[in-house]
């Protein structure tokens, strides 16, 4: 062979590597612009309109902050980016500022705290705590932040449990912001709708309705709630658990009882209706009115439970005669433990998932319901395609401003 041929192999070897090169940079072009395009998707909710999200830096920076912040398991990261799923984008979102000011209501003894956002702290898991500390806060079952939107839009809700956590929507919640709502004149008498929830989606849309105040200084408050579900799968039930006729069997292992080495008692064995109005709830039926001994030892179980994934709100039901005086002859009664606060006076959405329960269950026709807690009692209407409305009363405790130093003290940091 002669040199000008080994010259032009030569040649030929080194265009086709090249040729490779670019086809392999080509690739990694392509998955690098499907990778932050689903970034992007996945970070939005952080900042609702931002150019600074036409980059690529930021997305990548957020998904480092989310993988070390334990939001990405293990076993997920392997898949990425198809496991950037609307779980995790809810998880991606940015908790909100508040302003120092607050309002306070409670219905039937479940209280809420209502804040603006604003030029504030960040609302961390440590502040939220502090707040709802009934020792060294204010003190509630709740916060609701409205979020700042342009004069005229619709409200959007955000809801805080007293352990930091973000939920779905509350009953009592929706209600109590309706009145500061209407107190603030950003509201009317008429029904008016609100977004709760957030997310990607913007979140639910609910309508408030506020009449009042009456003579006792109350509010009367109505919220339609939208549709119950009674779901058979994810995100709210494990999936293969859920049994014929809706219920899901549920296994609750007990602690040791007697001397030291003693035998475990047995697994006590219940059965749960799964019923959703925007949050997870696990109604518990009995013949008998349910103990406090009961409540307080099985509710954080139900509430934990691996059939429920995303935690639940546990409702200990028993139909009853009513109150002497009360206007039904028959009520539904139920004892409450909440996912994330513990045991509660009253809660809105647990009286809609239990009187929804209720008539799925046959035990009470479609139409008004009255529900008896330990707080009071709440009207729920059940409507045959399982629309569900809620009334009762909402009374107003104070308004307050939160101290430049209790807001500054380093144990409200993240």
């Amino acid at each position: 062979m002669t040199a000008v041929a080994v010259v032009r192999l030569a040649a030929v070897a080194v265009a086709a590597v090249c040729l490779a090169a670019v086809a392999v940079a080509a690739v990694c072009l392509a998955a690098a612009a499907v990778a932050v395009a689903c970034l992007r998707a996945a970070c939005r909710p952080l900042v609702r309109t931002s150019p600074v999200f036409l980059t690529p830096p930021l997305p990548l920076f957020c998904l480092l902050v989310y993988v070390k912040s334990g939001a990405v398991d293990s076993s997920a990261r392997t898949g990425w980016p198809a496991t950037l799923t609307k779980e995790m984008t809810r998880k991606l979102r940015a908790r909100p500022a508040v302003a120092s000011g607050f309002f306070k209501g409670h219905g039937h003894g479940n209280d809420y705290l209502v804040f603006d956002e604003g030029p504030g702290p960040i609302l961390s898991l440590a502040l939220t705590r502090r707040i709802c500390s009934r020792r060294r806060g204010v003190g509630a079952d709740g916060i609701v932040v409205v979020e700042a939107d342009p004069p005229g839009a619709e409200a959007r809700l955000r809801m805080f449990n007293p352990d930091g956590s973000e939920f779905e929507r509350s009953g009592n919640g929706l209600r109590i912001a309706g009145v500061y709502l209407r107190r603030q004149g950003r509201a009317g008498s008429a029904p008016f709708p609100v977004r709760v929830g957030g997310g990607a989606s913007g979140g639910d849309r609910v309508t408030l309705e506020v009449i009042g105040p009456g003579a006792d200084g109350r509010w009367d408050a109505r919220v339609e709630m939208g549709r119950a579900g009674f779901p058979s799968g994810p995100p709210f039930v494990a999936p293969g658990r859920v049994r014929k006729g809706g219920r899901v069997a549920l296994e609750l292992e007990t602690e040791p009882g007697g001397a030291a080495g003693a035998a475990c008692k047995p697994p006590e064995r219940l059965e749960a209706l799964p019923v959703s109005v925007g949050n997870p709830h696990a109604v518990i039926f009995g013949e008998e009115p349910w103990s406090d001994a009961q409540v307080e030892r099985l509710g954080p179980i139900v509430a934990a439970h691996p059939a429920f994934p995303q935690g639940a709100n546990v409702q200990f039901a028993w139909v009853a005669p009513n109150r002497a005086g009360a206007q039904d002859a028959v009520a539904l009664h139920i004892a409450i433990w909440e996912r994330g606060v513990g045991r509660t006076e009253s809660s809105g959405t647990s009286a809609c998932a239990a009187a929804v329960a209720t008539v799925r269950e046959g035990m009470l026709p479609p139409g008004p319901i009255t529900v008896a807690m330990t707080g009071g009692d709440m009207e729920v209407d059940v409507e045959p395609d399982w629309t569900v409305r809620l009334r009762g009363p909402v009374e107003e405790v104070c308004v307050g401003e939160l101290s430049a130093t209790f807001l500054a003290d380093p144990a409200s940091a993240p």
